[in-house]
């Protein structure tokens, strides 16, 4: 099986480097009270790497070509966006 680099895959890596680094660093970085918070919010990033991972996986097989899941991942990741913005 070939490696290929998609935009899901970046999507896993910001949500694997998010969770070392509030381990790191804790949940107070955000200014807000959220120090007692640090392991929940740690397991929550943990379980958005492990959709967004699964969800990649998942999309290859459907897509085998670059071109197309690259557009396909990217429309995912703009709904998602927009989703949140609309629900913010």
């Amino acid at each position: 099986m070939k490696f290929r680099i998609t935009p899901l895959n970046f999507a896993t890596a910001f949500f694997i480097v998010l969770c070392v680094y509030i381990a790191i660093y804790g949940a107070g970085i955000t200014g807000a009270d959220y120090k007692n918070w640090s392991t929940t919010i740690i397991w929550i990033f943990a379980l958005f790497a492990f959709v967004v991972a699964f969800l990649d996986v998942t999309l290859r097989n459907f897509f085998p070509d670059t071109k197309t899941l690259w557009l396909v991942e990217l429309s995912f990741i703009t709904l998602v966006i927009v989703i949140f913005l609309l629900v913010k």
